[in-house]
């Protein structure tokens, strides 16, 4: 019986794979779909413009998008019908294609009339040698599909942005032109892309001001237009941006006051304005942005006084850096110390002044407290263990009259460039106060005298030595002049 059950298994199980290796190669039974002719000629072409003629695609089965796809390369079916749809040369996985030294963009690539999203990381690398522009024609032929375009980390890649970008690709949902070499002044069509969700312009060398069109993309959760050459005030209709999440306007030359406008943005969780040159002091509309977790406007000529803003009201900020931006007054520590979930305050390099609260070592998460650089005064009072918690990221040095008490703590705990309080000096007597140090001055001078005789001046006290002296005298004149006796 197990003999027969052997031998039928082993006749059963090759006829098993023989029909499963005849599905898998597309025998009679099975329809294999296969990729129109002339997507799968566009495709090759357009692969050959970045990576070079070497590559021919020999190797692919049954197509490019059959069991072994071109790697970044994505596809779909459209009325059984492979199509690409989604296409991203450069280095983004181990055996991805690499892009030769002087890739091109050929016009087979807009004939990928299903083509979602497109990105490029790291192709365009040479700024001297092989410099390329993106194009500026044919993006009409992609309007009705494409949905994400990137380029990331091209130097190589040079220009402006084309204004057909604006004018045709109204499906965009996110533009991402990453740390290219890109120049001059943003498109205002942008505004006409209402689609978008993420705007990255970050990295490049954009110039002028940021326009007022760009106010009415309300489906923005990301816009970030960082690390440019940006210029000029910020324009009030970024109010408009009522869905955004991260603004990040750092590491520009923008400048004026924070417009009111501001505070409209409710949902906003990051806003970075850091190295810029804004200034007429922080307006009050911050307050009234409760989303906010991360709020850095540090290096800004901005000026004001930290007690203008009811700070405990951003209850769900993590990061505050206020670092050099010209603030005067005193620190408001009943207010910050209600933030909750801080964990980095950056007050460093400004004009404040009084003393520092014990109160900011109340805040349960906070792990980087910078003060230094402030007319700041006073006895620091944080315990030791606040000190060995916080280490080099409590920064209170340069703040001249400002010392820490060093009986209170072990030399590992010495807060950085902060100096040893001094034993205060006594200059404001309270009343009988010179009565009391002339008293001391006299029994120090007695406990002189006394000992001097032999005496330890520690044992005797007040009445005492006083007592002791007399007899002591009086034995002495008895010694020198004897009384006779009737």
């Amino acid at each position: 019986m197990t003999k027969s059950f052997i031998t039928i298994n082993n006749a059963v199980l090759p006829v098993f794979f023989f029909c499963l290796v005849a599905r898998c190669l597309g025998g009679a039974d099975v329809d294999v779909a296969p990729m129109e002719k002339t997507e799968k000629e566009a495709l090759y072409s357009a692969v050959q413009g970045f990576v070079g003629n070497w590559w021919n695609g020999s190797g692919l089965y049954p197509d490019p998008c059959g069991w072994t796809p071109i790697q970044g390369v994505s596809c779909d079916l459209f009325e059984g019908l492979w199509y690409v749809t989604a296409m991203n040369i450069g280095p983004l996985h181990d055996n991805s294609l690499g892009c030769a030294k002087n890739p091109e963009f050929r016009p087979q690539l807009f004939d990928l009339k299903h083509l979602k999203t497109l990105s490029f990381l790291n192709c365009f690398v040479s700024p001297r040698r092989h410099p390329i522009a993106v194009p500026s024609n044919d993006w009409e032929k992609l309007a009705g599909s494409l949905e994400s375009l990137e380029f990331r980390s091209n130097p190589g890649l040079i220009g402006q942005i084309p204004a057909s970008f604006g004018a045709h690709l109204v499906k965009l949902q996110s533009l991402v032109l990453l740390e290219n070499g890109l120049t001059g002044k943003l498109p205002i069509n942008i505004g006409n892309l209402i689609e978008l969700k993420r705007l990255v312009l970050s990295g490049n060398s954009f110039s002028g001001r940021i326009p007022d069109s760009f106010g009415v993309l309300t489906q923005l959760l990301i816009f970030d237009l960082s690390r440019n050459k940006l210029s000029g005030s910020l324009p009030s209709t970024l109010g408009g941006l009522t869905s955004l999440l991260k603004l990040d306007l750092s590491n520009n030359q923008l400048e004026g006051m924070l417009p009111s406008g501001i505070s409209r943005l409710k949902k906003l969780t990051l806003l970075d304005l850091r190295n810029n040159k804004f200034s007429g002091g922080l307006t009050k509309s911050l307050q009234r942005m409760r989303s906010l977790e991360e709020l850095i406007l540090s290096n800004n000529p901005i000026g004001g006084d930290l007690m203008t803003l009811e700070w405990s009201n951003l209850h769900n900020l993590v990061i505050l850096d206020l670092s050099n931006v010209g603030l005067t007054g005193e620190i408001p520590h009943e207010s910050i110390s209600k933030l909750k979930r801080l964990r980095f305050l950056g007050l460093g390099d400004n004009h404040l002044t009084a003393k520092i609260s014990p109160k900011l070592a109340t805040l349960p998460c906070i792990s980087a407290l910078y003060l230094n650089g402030n007319n700041l005064t006073g006895e620091l009072k944080f315990s030791a263990e606040f000190y060995g918690k916080m280490g080099r990221r409590f920064g209170a040095w340069n703040n001249p009259n400002l010392c820490y008490p060093v009986w209170l703590m072990s030399a590992s705990h010495v807060p950085y460039g902060v100096k040893p309080c001094q034993q205060e000096e006594l200059n404001v007597l309270e009343p009988n106060t010179r009565t009391k140090l002339a008293y001391a001055n006299s029994n120090q001078n007695s406990h002189n005298y006394v000992a001097s005789l032999g005496f330890q001046s520690y044992g005797i006290d007040g009445f005492w030595w006083v007592f002791l002296v007399e007899i002591l005298m009086a034995l002495f004149f008895l010694d020198l002049f004897p009384v006779s006796v009737f």
